[in-house]
């Protein structure tokens, strides 16, 4: 088989990356985040790009419709609700998690199968609520345990082994990286592991935002349509209700959206358009103010792009300033 992984990148040192956003407190601006971002016009050309969003970065949990998409292909029949929770990083609601026991058990699998690590709900008030009822760190609670049920389920369907499903070596692990290198119409720059334990693959932010283009723009029926069409149907599934995926995905329609750890965004219209960035020092309370920005730049008009940007900071009981884009 053809492997999908480049040739590692001579080192080199690293650019200085220009500010997105900035941190502003009581009129004094007290700190910066810096990152690389890309918008892609309708016809995929390259509208605006700041940064370096050609160099490889690990996407995190924005790889997550790839992985899903993946999982279709190897032959297991997802749908709706069942395959949005596939590519989500879910915030542990009572029905995230009661979705993910039927999976596994409509596959003889229980929770004791999952290789994700021990975790609290990712939304603070479901954790609050979870530690209040007496619960504990789980494999079942960790947000990305709805995506290893499905791969769980497609090795089962497959006759691979389960014990071995994060290797990167597996069946399962090299199809996702071919998926993830076909969407993004680059090959894979590097190959990691992610918090969940599951094999990460590397590739530019261009490709990133590519690859969602790809997918709201893919044929119907097709593995990559099914997955887009399924996170837009069922949001709250992909995310969770206080999440602004869920927000972004049910307000504006159509729309694919997708965060990652370390501060990494991808989105995608339907008309093509799309966005990819991420903040080099892996603050996530950048996010929204870049991500609303980013928006307003790809023409979208909705009172869900403000309540995405608010980065409120406090002093006190009062707010003070926020953390705001600049660009």
């Amino acid at each position: 088989m053809t492997s999908f992984i480049a040739p590692s990148p001579s080192p080199s040192s690293a650019p200085v990356l220009p500010v997105l956003a900035e941190v502003v407190r009581s009129g004094f601006t007290e700190g910066h985040h810096r990152g690389s971002l890309v918008v892609l016009a309708a016809d995929g050309s390259v509208e605006l790009a700041l940064g370096d969003p050609a160099a490889p970065v690990f996407p995190r949990s924005s790889n997550k419709p790839m992985q899903a998409a993946a999982i279709l292909r190897a032959g297991l029949d997802l749908s709706g609700e069942r395959l949005a929770l596939a590519a989500a990083s879910h915030s542990g609601e009572d029905f995230h998690l009661a979705l993910v026991r039927t999976m596994l058990a409509e596959h003889g699998l229980e929770a004791g199968d999952l290789q994700t690590p021990p975790d609290l709900p990712l939304d603070p008030v479901e954790a609050e609520a979870y530690l209040a009822a007496g619960g504990v760190r789980e494999p079942l609670t960790m947000n990305c345990s709805g995506k290893h049920a499905a791969m769980l389920a497609v090795c089962v369907r497959n006759g691979w082994d389960t014990a071995s499903y994060l290797d990167p070596s597996h069946p399962l692990q090299r199809l996702v990286g071919e998926v993830v290198a076909e969407a993004a119409g680059e090959p894979v720059a590097a190959v990691g592991t992610d918090g969940c334990g599951a094999p990460l693959m590397a590739i530019g932010l261009v490709g990133l935002a590519r690859a969602f283009r790809a997918f709201v723009l893919a044929e119907p029926g097709t593995a990559e349509r099914r997955v887009a069409d399924a996170m837009r149907a069922h949001p709250e599934y992909v995310a969770g209700t206080r999440r602004p995926d869920t927000w972004l995905m049910r307000e504006v329609p159509g729309t694919l959206s997708k965060m990652g750890a370390e501060a990494v965004q991808a989105v995608a219209l339907p008309d093509g358009r799309a966005l990819a960035f991420k903040i080099d020092d892996g603050s996530i309370r950048a996010l929204g103010p870049v991500l609303a920005r980013s928006l307003e730049l790809l023409g979208v008009d909705a009172p869900v792009v403000s309540r995405i940007g608010r980065a409120p900071l406090t002093g006190g009981d009062a707010v003070v300033g926020g953390v705001r884009a600049a660009f």
